[in-house]
């Protein structure tokens, strides 16, 4: 457990900023457990991850403006996905860029779905940085304070490994399902 904190008190910031950068919830929320623990800087942890999330969705926003050819043939087994997250910003307007950042499954596809469309990318950005500052502050701080919590919890893992796996496939399986649900074809 020593060995794990001292190597995260070294790299902690850098793997904090590189997995943001992809979206990165359990990152800072590791991080505010681990500035509970006294071993990271909350307010640093903070601000690293709004600020790789950010440049994360600036980057699809602009990769699925300006590379439409390039990510199409990605994208292409994800059309349905793509076309609730359309759905989505036109019911939720652009409350939808914050909470997105909230939603496993969308927060990639939103600013891909942004790029895509004509939406006006200073607007997304300008609404993607306050989303990103929202998400880090909630987040980090909210694990921050419950630090207490999630590291007795991680001690009840450690004594009893096969409780994590069952939890991350149920987890995994509810996502499923939401996305089989959400994007399945409606007979007229």
């Amino acid at each position: 457990m020593e060995e794990i904190l001292t190597s995260l008190a070294t790299w902690g910031y850098i793997a904090l900023f590189l997995y943001s950068f992809g979206g990165g919830m359990v990152a800072i929320i590791a991080a505010g457990v681990l500035s509970y623990k006294g071993v990271m800087n909350i307010e640093v942890s903070i601000a690293v991850a709004a600020t790789a999330n950010f440049i994360g969705d600036a980057v699809l926003s602009s990769i699925g403006r300006y590379n439409r050819e390039v990510i199409m043939p990605y994208i292409k087994k994800h059309r349905r996905k793509l076309a609730l997250s359309h759905i989505l910003m036109k019911r939720y307007g652009d409350r939808i860029i914050i909470i997105k950042k909230f939603i496993y499954g969308l927060k990639t596809l939103i600013p891909i779905a942004v790029g895509l469309t004509k939406y006006p990318l200073l607007k997304f950005n300008i609404i993607n940085l306050i989303a990103a500052i929202i998400w880090a502050l909630s987040l980090g701080y909210g694990s921050y304070y419950a630090g207490e919590y999630f590291t007795k919890i991680f001690y009840m893992l450690e004594d009893k490994p096969y409780i994590a796996p069952v939890i991350l496939a149920f987890l995994v399986f509810i996502i499923w399902l939401y996305f089989k649900k959400a994007t399945k074809k409606r007979v007229l």
